[in-house]
């Protein structure tokens, strides 16, 4: 009985008396602020590095002119290399030169989009 009057004695603490009180609104916009920063950071440095384009970058020296599915994972594709045109056989097994195109390929005009106002102008007409 003694002993629970020792414990009632003691002072009472608050549970988490020790935490840290959470940053305020400065501090989360500069944490934002830091991490914007590093990732333009990063992002900038990826730009810049020797060999990191990972085939996002327009080459020059090699265009595909046109691709033709033949299969699930097969396509004949005509290339241009430095102005000569090749057939190519691309397959899971691997990449094959089926032929060498004597004269190239005339360009294709690329597509025409439609007007995407005048599209969603005459589906709002239509449905309504």
């Amino acid at each position: 009985m003694l002993a629970a009057f020792a414990t009632a004695a003691a002072p009472v603490q608050k549970i988490g008396y020790a935490a840290p009180s959470t940053p305020g609104i400065g501090g989360a916009f500069v944490a934002l602020i830091l991490v914007l920063g590093l990732i333009l950071g990063l992002a900038w440095l990826l730009k810049r590095m020797p060999g990191s384009g990972l085939g996002l970058r327009q080459n020059d020296q090699l265009r595909v002119v046109t691709t033709l599915a033949v299969g699930g994972k097969e396509r004949l594709m005509v290339i241009e290399i430095g102005g000569e045109q090749l057939l190519i056989g691309v397959a899971a097994g691997g990449i094959h030169t089926l032929h060498r195109l004597p004269e190239p390929l005339p360009a294709q005009p690329a597509p025409q989009l439609p007007n995407f106002a005048e599209l969603l102008a005459k589906r709002l007409r239509k449905e309504t």
